[in-house]
């Protein structure tokens, strides 16, 4: 058991940590196999919302997700799963037809300007022997 306090604080928050990595895994593996057991787009969306999740939170590289979220849908299209497209927009209202008379001409955007201090240095030349 530590004795100093910043090390006490410290195995108190690696036992946290650890409780709510070890929920995420559990939540990724449940609907991974959810998915495996019954191939569907809502299983799948599912189980591709729980990786994005871990990404978020920092317990997995998004690269790891990238490559697992691709082997799900591979399976899903090799099941004959038919992706879910994204979300749906709202249906347009009824737009006025427009006239040139009625229409503001648009304004012109000024020039970003860029700080005097963030000058760039120059790369360094790379020497071969």
């Amino acid at each position: 058991m530590p004795i100093i306090k910043s090390a006490i604080k410290r195995a108190k928050q690696t036992i946290v940590r650890r409780d709510r990595n070890v929920g995420i895994k559990r939540d990724i593996k449940t609907a991974v196999k959810a998915f495996q057991a019954n191939p569907s787009a809502e299983t799948l969306s599912k189980a591709h919302s729980e990786y994005d999740k871990a990404v978020k939170k920092g317990l997995l590289e998004k690269n790891t997700v990238a490559r697992r979220k691709a082997g799900l849908a591979k399976a899903a299209k090799e099941a004959g799963v038919k992706l879910a497209a994204g979300k749906k927009a709202a249906p347009k209202a009824a737009a006025k037809p427009s006239t040139k008379a009625t229409e503001k001409p648009a304004a012109k955007k000024a020039p970003a300007k860029k700080p005097a201090t963030a000058a760039k240095k120059p790369a360094a030349k790379k020497t071969t022997k």
